[in-house]
């Protein structure tokens, strides 16, 4: 029986081993540097950046936690950091009981997490040839606004279009994050490149609010259009759209209603992120 049992823990053990270096040849472990709450429903966090995650502006991340004696939890994260920073940013909403952000809900500073070694995703500039860059509409609900902040933090953007309009829609103005951010952008990046910039925040449950509706309903209204005073031209403008799948469907719609297209190839009007 003691034979046995050395037997079986050694086995136990090897396959310890190779689970673990399967995990360490996918995954990096990095350090969680400072969390930040914004809402009840909202925080962002910042953590270590290794030296060979390289990535686009506009990509996404997957980001694990270990869970003992189980598989990691692995989710999907748009960067919202640049892609020239030491750091990696992140935001995330809180899924009540959800497997993923129940837990990272509770992050502390010095706490670890997986980080996969490649990155993913197509919602970048890069996928544009035609129309050629002038205008660029970012349209984005709650977190979806990810990585439109690493895309504005990379100053080709501020080259290569002329008009740049980012919309973000909320349910409350409590959780209208990183505004100051935003105009900080907006003031370094706008007055050396001479490109021109609007912010537009919707609220959609403060019928007080300038603009209330969901983004795809000031679309179909001209209103978005009216407060950015640019139209959108199918031969002009990029459109990209993040943020809950309702909207991206609703909103993507409402721009082929009006003439825009998908972008395939290169060529076309509208991006949109699927990794939800």
């Amino acid at each position: 029986m003691m034979v046995d049992e050395t037997m079986s823990q050694d086995q136990s053990t090897a396959l310890d081993r190779e689970e673990s270096a399967a995990l360490d040849a996918k995954y990096s472990r990095e350090t969680v540097l400072n969390v930040r709450r914004w809402s009840d429903s909202l925080f962002s966090f910042v953590m270590t950046r290794p030296a060979h995650f390289r990535f686009t502006a506009g990509q996404f991340a997957r980001i694990g936690i270990e869970v003992a004696g189980e598989a990691p939890i692995v989710r999907a994260y748009s960067v919202v950091s640049s892609p020239f920073a030491e750091t990696l940013e992140f935001f995330s909403i809180v899924v009540p009981d959800g497997a993923f952000t129940s837990r990272l809900n509770s992050l502390q500073v010095g706490d670890n997490l997986l980080l996969e070694r490649i990155p993913y995703g197509y919602l970048t500039l890069a996928r544009y040839q035609e129309p050629v860059p002038q205008d660029l509409w970012l349209l984005a609900t709650g977190t979806g606004l990810a990585p439109f902040l690493s895309i504005l933090q990379d100053f080709a953007v501020w080259q290569n279009y002329r008009h740049i309009v980012l919309a973000y829609s909320v349910r409350t103005i409590e959780e209208l994050a990183y505004v100051h951010e935003i105009n900080a952008l907006a003031e370094t990046f706008s007055d050396e490149s001479g490109a021109s910039f609007q912010f537009i925040p919707v609220v959609t449950r403060d019928p007080s609010y300038a603009l209330h509706e969901r983004l795809p309903v000031l679309i179909e209204n001209g209103q978005l259009e009216q407060t950015a005073n640019l139209p959108m031209n199918v031969a002009t403008s990029h459109v990209m759209l993040c943020g809950n799948p309702q909207m991206i469907d609703d909103t993507r719609n409402a721009l082929k209603a009006r003439g825009l297209t998908m972008n395939r190839r290169g060529v076309g009007n509208i991006a949109v992120e699927n990794y939800w």
